[in-house]
């Protein structure tokens, strides 16, 4: 590997982690860049996992005071978000590498619309808060049942799981955005951190050094997003993520 391609490789894993704590879609940010250094997808998709999961939890630090109050909701929600992580982790690893090359850039659109649709999203949402009482709904079944389901997509992929996570907690909870965005740092690192666990016994696919390099990144990123990254521009953002996901559509369809 060269010093231009761990440069990269950090630098990635640094993007991801900021963007993955202001709002989830890091993934698209650094699967795309190790594929472009000559990773097969299933290998540069379980690295991408384990070298993003430390950063979800330094951004779920970073969230602590959103945090407050919130531990008894995200205990139960984060067993959810286990268990999906474990069944998506497994399929991933039982499916053939091919099955993967199919769906992921199915998955990648959905992440990409998720992404093109974030703003009128969040206005959905911040109406919905603005309208909600004082009271704190701890959500239903439904709630966890969506968040067991992108538990099991997230450890299968993952890319735009916090968007997705942004989505079902604020449809699902009357809470402000900022205790919401809190609790989807924790849930996507959940899931993150435990598909890594999995991949790392089970995995014959692992690139320690690409994951080791995405960690670096990653935790610093996580910082960076929970102390600056609301001041990111949105709209060149969201381009970037756009522009990197089509090039990762190309690369596994090519």
């Amino acid at each position: 590997m060269s010093v231009f391609e761990v440069l990269a490789i950090i630098v990635a894993g640094l993007a991801a982690g900021t963007v993955n704590t202001v709002v989830g879609s890091g993934t698209l940010i650094t699967f795309p860049v190790l594929l472009s250094f000559g990773f097969a997808p299933v290998t540069a998709n379980v690295s991408n996992t384990l070298g993003l999961a430390p950063g979800s939890f330094t951004g779920a630090y970073g969230y602590r005071h959103e945090l407050e109050g919130q531990g008894r909701r995200v205990a139960g929600l984060a067993c959810a978000s286990l268990i999906g992580a474990v069944i998506g982790a497994v399929a991933l690893l039982e499916l053939p590498a091919s099955a993967f090359r199919t769906i992921v850039p199915g998955f990648i659109v959905l992440a990409l619309i998720l992404i093109l649709a974030q703003p009128r999203l969040g206005r959905i949402l911040a109406a919905r808060a603005a309208l909600a009482d004082n009271a704190r709904s701890e959500g239903g079944p439904l709630l966890v049942v969506a968040t067991f389901l992108t538990g099991v997509y997230g450890g299968y992929f993952g890319a735009a799981q916090g968007i997705m996570l942004l989505a079902i907690l604020g449809l699902g909870l009357d809470e402000p955005l900022q205790r919401i965005n809190a609790a989807k740092n924790v849930l996507a690192g959940v899931a993150n951190l435990t598909a890594g666990v999995v991949f790392a016994f089970a995995a014959p696919h692992v690139s320690w050094t690409a994951a080791a390099l995405l960690a670096s990144g990653s935790i610093t990123g996580g910082v960076l997003g929970a102390r600056y990254g609301r001041r990111l521009p949105a709209p060149a953002l969201r381009a970037l993520i756009v522009v990197v996901g089509i090039v990762a559509i190309v690369r596994l369809v090519g």
